[in-house]
């Protein structure tokens, strides 16, 4: 058995998914969203982000955590401040000594769905499916953390273990 915690940096909302593997079966343990104000200054942000995560990681236990890449954003500003998110997760779980998957948002859509060219909703119905939940995941950064959460899983499973 090991849990995975999924993670979908951002500043204003990082999302969080811990799923849990049991062989070639998958199960959800939690998932939902990290947020911070919006005035906020950045270092605030940041510095409430990481404490969140650090609660998060001590609650849940999880063996490893993936986080999704950094892809292009046509926003400049945005892309900095999700990098700069994404450096606080990182070091969040280095810190905790978690071992750490990155994938690109293609990888993801690859570990889930098959198929690197699908569409948010059908990543989303997969995970849903794989996942056994009733519903799909909401909001959708929790569902993009659990899909990241679940490509990890399938990755470990592929190599055995050693990602």
């Amino acid at each position: 058995m090991s849990t995975v915690l999924g993670l979908d940096p951002g500043t204003a909302t990082t999302g969080y998914g811990l799923v849990q593997a049991r062989g070639s079966q998958l199960h959800c343990i939690a998932y939902g969203t990290l947020n911070t104000p919006a005035k906020t200054p950045m270092p605030e942000r940041l510095a409430m982000l990481f404490a969140e995560l650090k609660t998060l990681i001590t609650q849940y236990q999880p063996e490893s955590a993936a986080v999704e890449q950094l892809f292009f954003y046509r926003n400049v500003t945005t892309a900095i401040s999700v990098a700069q998110a994404r450096g606080v997760v990182l070091l969040a779980l280095q810190q905790a000594g978690l071992s750490i998957g990155e994938y690109t948002p293609l990888q993801v859509k690859q570990g889930v769905v098959g198929y690197g060219g699908a569409d948010k909703k059908q990543v989303q119905q997969m995970v849903k499916v794989l996942l056994g939940l009733n519903e799909i995941p909401k909001p959708d950064d929790a569902a993009d953390a659990l899909a990241v959460a679940i490509c990890h899983s399938h990755s470990r499973e592929s190599y055995g273990g050693l990602v």
